[in-house]
């Protein structure tokens, strides 16, 4: 992968990232290494911290203040709730460790723990999302840290406030609102999943939509056919009043909206069918949506379905009616020759081949993704979470995740699969490990926010 320059306008006053999405598709550069290769390694101080999403100390919010700089990776942790920040800034391709928060400090000020997404604000601050507090309860709050000092600040929310649930979020200040999603309680997840926790109502079912101004929740959305919703995002322009969430264990795509009368609603706009299968879990098997980005130009919307294998891009031009324009299997739990049997598949003839690529069987399905500014490339891995991983993909925690590459096409659609990039990480100096979140060094579809 090819360093991404940290602005696209040169110009005296700008701060980082881009001025506009549009002009962020610039910012790529155009060539890839023959050689895909681990070029660093930064060891973390602490074991067992689940590492899982993150984020910048700035990024295009702050595009008009030229005192900013994107120097700094935020990393929080799922289940140590440590947040580790990284210096990227004197040297990129050599990161080190800047700072380490520990728990003690953010329990002090926010009593929030089990720490998820990470976003830089225009203010200068990083806001991250908590799954609950101490003992592992749910609890959607917000933690604040000094953009600067990364110093724990307190809760964005207002004293006492809280969503029930917590996971991912996503603002739109020209609408004043900011939209949360929910996963559920630490203590239900943090093992492995057990289905009887979906029969007692214990995993998420809502949307939480908060003031931005006065950091409250004022509206609750139910989702139909909407268990778990993770993945948020608004569409890049800043003057939608829209996005998509993708609802994993139901499989389906919902879209929300302002309404006309100024609140907010929500509607399902795709449905992954579930396949009756033999050898699983379940008789059924959903889809299972991990992870989804949309592209800067607002066209395509990208998704995971990590239990069945398959990656897909929808053309998005009529947010109402996504369009399939792509669909890629690279591995996932019904591939030939493996312990499940498809019995009743209302979209495929038959089950996918095994993924080989470069020698080696992925193991594992599509989870986390991410796209090059341009559009033209979208990179893959393979690891959701290690307890889930040990329980749908137990050869990952053998073999190791992968990162993939596939090439996109931005004038007709389609995905096609780069044979020759293969980054393994199941061939680490201290065995095989999990990859999960990427990051592009000059921000990317899922990092920036527009204001």
């Amino acid at each position: 992968m090819c360093p991404i320059a940290s602005t696209a306008t040169k110009c005296g006053n700008c701060g980082p990232g881009y001025s506009t999405p549009l002009e962020a598709m610039k910012g790529n550069c155009h060539g890839l290494r023959k050689r895909t290769e681990v070029i660093h390694r930064l060891p973390m101080p602490n074991l067992k911290d689940e590492l899982h999403h993150s984020g910048w100390n700035t990024c295009s919010s702050c595009f008009g203040d030229s005192s900013k700089s994107r120097t700094k990776l935020v990393l929080p942790s799922l289940i140590s709730s440590r947040i580790y920040v990284v210096d990227v800034g004197s040297e990129p391709r050599a990161p080190k460790l800047h700072k380490v928060i520990e728990p003690k400090d953010i329990h002090a000020k926010c009593e929030l723990a089990f720490l998820h997404t990470s976003h830089c604000l225009a203010s200068g601050e990083v806001m991250i999302s908590s799954l609950g507090d101490l003992k592992g309860n749910g609890k959607g709050g917000f933690v604040l840290l000094d953009g600067e000092t990364f110093e724990v600040k307190g809760t964005w929310e207002r004293p006492g406030g809280a969503a029930p649930l917590g996971y991912d979020f996503w603002y739109q200040p020209r609408h004043n609102v900011m939209i949360s999603t929910e996963w559920a309680a630490p203590n239900v997840l943090r093992d492995g999943f057990n289905p009887a926790d979906v029969e007692a109502g214990l995993y998420g079912s809502h949307l939480y939509v908060w003031d931005w101004q006065r950091h409250e929740i004022v509206q609750t959305l139910s989702l139909k056919d909407g268990l778990i919703p993770l993945e948020i995002r608004f569409l890049h322009n800043p003057d939608a009043a829209q996005g998509f969430v993708g609802c994993a264990l139901s499989s389906t795509i919902q879209r929300f909206y302002k309404n006309e009368g100024g609140t907010w609603s929500v509607e399902k706009v795709i449905q992954v069918p579930p396949k009756k299968v033999k050898g699983w879990l379940l008789p059924e098997m959903p889809g299972l949506i991990t992870d989804i980005l949309l592209s800067l130009d607002d066209r395509f919307l990208y998704f995971s379905n990590w239990l069945h294998g398959d990656l897909r891009q929808y053309d998005v031009s009529d947010p109402q009616r996504p369009r399939l324009t792509g669909q890629l299997f690279l591995g996932g739990s019904i591939v030939k020759g493996g312990p499940v049997q498809v019995l009743e598949d209302q979209e495929l003839k038959s089950q996918p081949e095994p993924l080989v690529v470069k020698g080696k069987r992925v193991a594992g399905g599509p989870q986390m993704i991410q796209l090059s500014l341009d559009g033209k490339r979208l990179y893959v891995t393979t690891s959701l979470y290690s307890a889930w991983d040990k329980q749908f993909y137990p050869d990952l925690i053998r073999e190791g995740s992968v990162m993939l590459q596939v090439d996109v096409d931005t004038v007709k659609g389609g995905l096609k699969l780069n044979p020759n990039f293969l980054v393994d990480f199941g061939k680490e100096p201290l065995g095989p490990a999990l990859a999960h979140e990427l990051r592009y060094p000059g921000g990317d579809c899922s990092s920036d926010i527009w204001i």
